[in-house]
């Protein structure tokens, strides 16, 4: 799920079909030397990822600012309204006053929408914002963003050995590579991509893997997802805190509503220019795929890897607990109307949660979980 721009214009057309060609090049000398089958988590990390050609790794616009600007496919809550980051600002305080710290890590950091509203909401209480992103071309982007930060902002390859501090992700998890299962009635099949007439074609195999929910909630020919890299994430995630919180922000659900007998053909989506479509075969490197969170899987992670589950409620909440409601009264009518989708349920509100871990922070009770926490649904 993604708020989004319907404009394409500033693309070069020519620039996108080279890259594309060497993106499908790039897949089939990886798909033939893994003997002509590729499982999907490869695919689509070279898909997304691949450096100068995935989707992310290109210089192309893909979040747009706000609704009806042209020129990227979709719009996430920092670029809808600046008080998403406003709001979230005071969540940060708080977690940074509860660890004593001044340090601030954002993964996945996109336009740097974020980054700018915390940064301007709370000034020289970072001490220092320190981004993770794998894309060449957004860290760019970000940097002329954010020039105005000077060396408050700073950019990393990799993560120091221990983070004391506060860590953010927003629409991170879900752009993790995820593998496909499909279940026949009787066993799991890891579904995996081929070539075929020119394009790419599903071909599944037989695996050990599995859902973590007993095979009776799955319909024979059902089509799910396990988030393995998502898991590893959290795990190092766990390696590497010391004193702090981690607050994540995605679309997802409980295990229970996850793998739901209903949700039969998964969540797998691709969304472009303000088009949502269930193929990630097709326009390969030209459109996002993503995957709702399974934020179950998530907390068990975390938790075996010795994090403290302090909070799980919908975005709607979680930035009503945070004083958004307080920040409306003195905004525009504009600004009023674009921040009522990041409540509303059809909008952003409920399809959006947030879930926070903490480590070394005895009490620490963050208050965007003060009313509606729902830890106990996952």
């Amino acid at each position: 799920m993604r708020s989004y721009n319907a404009g394409m214009a500033g693309d070069d057309p020519t620039s996108e079909a080279r890259q594309s060609a060497s993106l499908s090049t790039l897949i089939g000398r990886r798909m033939a030397a893994a003997g002509g089958w590729l499982p999907f988590d490869q695919f689509m990390a070279l898909a997304l990822y691949a450096p100068g050609l995935g989707y992310y790794a290109r210089g192309d616009r893909q979040f747009g600012h706000l609704p009806g600007v042209g020129g990227s496919d979709f719009v996430t809550a920092p670029e809808l309204s600046p008080l998403f980051g406003a709001a979230l600002a005071r969540q940060v305080e708080q977690a940074l006053d509860a660890a004593q710290a001044d340090e601030v890590w954002e993964f996945g950091a996109g336009s740097g929408a974020l980054a700018e509203q915390v940064l301007a909401a709370l000034g020289p209480r970072v001490g220092c914002y320190r981004i993770v992103d794998v894309s060449g071309s957004l860290r760019a982007r970000q940097a002329a963003r954010l020039a105005r930060f000077g060396e408050q902002v700073q950019w990393l390859d990799e993560l120091p050995a221990t983070l004391d501090g506060v860590v953010l992700g927003n629409e991170v998890l879900d752009a993790m590579p995820v593998q496909l299962l499909r279940f026949d009635g009787a066993a799991w099949h890891e579904r995996g991509v081929v070539v075929a007439d020119g394009g790419y074609a599903w071909q599944d195999r037989p695996t050990p893997l599995r859902p973590p929910v007993d095979d009776a909630a799955f319909v024979p020919g059902a089509v799910t997802e396990i988030h393995l890299q998502a898991q590893a994430f959290m795990r190092t995630l766990a390696d590497r805190l010391g004193r702090g919180a981690a607050f994540f922000i995605d679309y997802g659900f409980p295990e229970a509503e996850y793998y739901h007998p209903q949700r039969s053909g998964g969540t797998l989506m691709c969304h472009r220019a303000h088009r949502a479509d269930t193929d990630p075969l097709a326009d390969v490197g030209d459109k996002d795929i993503t995957a709702h969170v399974d934020f179950t899987a998530i907390a068990l992670v975390a938790q075996e890897a010795g994090l403290n589950v302090v909070g799980y409620t919908s975005q709607a909440r979680f930035l009503m607990n945070c004083g958004l409601l307080d920040l409306l009264q003195t905004a525009d009518l504009r600004t009023r109307a674009n921040a009522q989708k990041l409540l509303t349920e059809h909008e952003m509100g409920e399809l959006f949660k947030v879930i926070a871990f903490a480590r070394g922070l005895p009490g620490f009770w963050p208050l965007g979980f003060a009313v509606g926490d729902r830890t106990h649904t996952l």
